[in-house]
């Protein structure tokens, strides 16, 4: 089937969201912000075209090209497309993103070498914070949040309060797997209550259809459900690929990306185990998993 168009749709007076389907692998979503006079961008795309287009959706919405661009988290699809808009754009993310996103450098090519990347030279940020910070689209205030370790441990949250918009990052798959393997089980349940205690009506996912906030329910019922399944798991002595062959999905057998369950039960593992959230697990091992739970087929980027 022909992929989706991308779309931008105006999900408040000031904010827009950039939203590409079908949210699968490598296809997320970005956030604009702007007064029309001063625009702020959060996040980009994995490929030069896809952040081309992205651009050109700006121009043609009659919007300016971002001034600064927030980077919720280090992942190649949310970064690989800051070059497109430095340095005209500050490239603003939390500290550990800024030293996780040089760490990994081009990983995604190296997961799917055939995806046509395009010239996607490195742009880290060079404006960090710990905790939180406010910036201004004109006299729009946009909040970021660093949550603790969750998707990543670099994760920020960006929310809108007059706007009543937050963008979670990939906090909240909507309509996909959550995905923790660079973060924490118990830190990602935890970075939902500070979404939910933003009150924002909006939510823009950091991949799939903007939404609301009973996104946030569902995401936690799957969270828990990995904890739940692990545990169990764990005390039998089974792998974590063991354990997610025998695993019934049960109400989230529909959701796409079912491979990384086995992914998200190595996180929860490490954390049984006693290593600090977040800490750093295997790829290797990890995605060779999530190939063989995938039957042998390794996971496509949707890009």
């Amino acid at each position: 089937m022909p992929a989706m168009e991308p779309y931008l749709v105006r999900v408040a007076p000031q904010a827009h969201a950039y939203v590409q389907p079908d949210g699968g692998w490598c296809l997320n979503n970005a956030g604009v912000v702007s007064d029309g006079h001063t625009t702020l961008l959060v996040d980009t795309a994995v490929t030069e075209r896809r952040a081309r287009r992205l651009r050109d959706a700006l121009l043609a919405e009659g919007l300016p090209l971002p001034g600064t661009l927030v980077n919720t988290h280090h992942h190649g699809d949310h970064t690989y497309g800051n070059s497109v808009f430095a340095p005209e754009a500050t490239v603003v993310a939390h500290e550990t993103c800024r030293s996780e996103q040089i760490a990994a450098g081009h990983q995604l090519h190296l997961v799917w070498p055939e995806t046509e990347f395009g010239e996607v030279p490195l742009v880290a940020p060079s404006v960090t914070y710990s905790e939180r910070m406010s910036l201004y689209a004109g006299d729009v205030e946009v909040r970021v949040v660093h949550p603790g370790a969750a998707h990543t441990t670099g994760d920020s949250i960006v929310h809108l309060p007059s706007q009543g918009v937050v963008f979670t990052g990939d906090l909240v798959f909507n309509g996909g797997t959550p995905f923790i393997f660079n973060g924490s089980l118990a830190g990602s349940l935890r970075a939902l209550d500070v979404l939910r205690s933003l009150d924002a009506e909006v939510v823009v996912p950091g991949h799939g259809p903007v939404t609301d906030p009973s996104v946030y329910d569902a995401t936690e019922r799957y969270l828990r459900f990995v904890g739940e399944v692990a545990r169990a798991g764990h005390a039998k002595g089974l792998t974590p690929l063991e354990l997610a062959h025998a695993t019934d999905l049960g109400e989230f057998a529909a959701l796409p990306e079912r491979e990384r369950l086995v992914a998200n039960l190595h996180r929860a593992y490490a954390e049984l185990d006693g290593l600090p959230e977040g800490a750093e697990l295997d790829p290797l091992v990890v995605f060779g998993d999530m190939v063989t739970a995938n039957g042998g087929r390794p996971v496509a980027c949707h890009a």
